[in-house]
């Protein structure tokens, strides 16, 4: 990810698309990203407290837009891979129809809204699934405390450079999964059925 973003303003820089200072604002973020990264783990008990309730169940979702929708999917395939509870992600905006009717007492969904932008419209999304009975842990930067008003617990990542938001908020459902996966008395280390593509065609 990290790659991706110098190589991104590598060709910004090249092609003249952003200005020097642009690209120095991104850069200083991402110096900035291990020290976030430590302060995230040093919080690792409170995301293995959300873990070992989300442990017992069978079922889970993950929404988010924009950039927390593509965290999104990454939280819910990690949980899959190594706690085998089944859990689906969608974009937040999608929340209709069959997506919706999946919602039922008790259930987890784990909601990120990290993005100023998209905020209002993923908190609405929120309330659609908290009126169904959803138990929703809530994941947002620090500095904005209106997520907690809307959900059942909410967990805070440091802000950073709006497109590097997605280096750090990708920790805490990576946590998440690990967790569930000890509460339930998995080897994280040896996932069952895990086929690499370089071993496997």
């Amino acid at each position: 990810m990290i790659a991706f973003y110098l190589f991104g303003l590598y060709l910004a820089q090249t092609l003249g698309t952003q200005d020097e200072a642009y690209i120095a604002e991104v850069i200083a973020g991402l110096k900035e990203l291990p020290e976030k990264v430590e302060h995230i783990l040093q919080q690792s008990e409170t995301i293995k407290a959300v873990a070992e309730k989300i442990s017992t169940h069978n079922n889970l979702f993950f929404i988010g837009r924009g950039l927390d929708y593509a965290v999104a999917l990454e939280g819910s395939l990690k949980l899959k891979e190594i706690s085998y509870i089944h859990s689906e992600a969608y974009a937040a905006g999608e929340l209709k129809h069959g997506t919706l009717a999946l919602i039922e007492e008790g259930i987890p969904v784990i909601a990120l809204a990290t993005q100023d932008d998209l905020f209002e419209k993923t908190v609405s999304n929120i309330k659609e699934v908290k009126a169904r009975g959803a138990h929703v842990f809530g994941l947002h930067e620090e500095g904005n405390a209106e997520l907690a008003k809307a959900v059942d617990e909410v967990f805070a990542i440091p802000a950073t450079h709006p497109p590097l938001t997605p280096a750090l908020s990708v920790i805490p459902p990576q946590s998440l999964s690990y967790y569930a996966s000890l509460a339930r008395g998995n080897d994280v280390d040896k996932p069952r059925n895990l086929a690499k593509s370089v071993t496997v065609e």
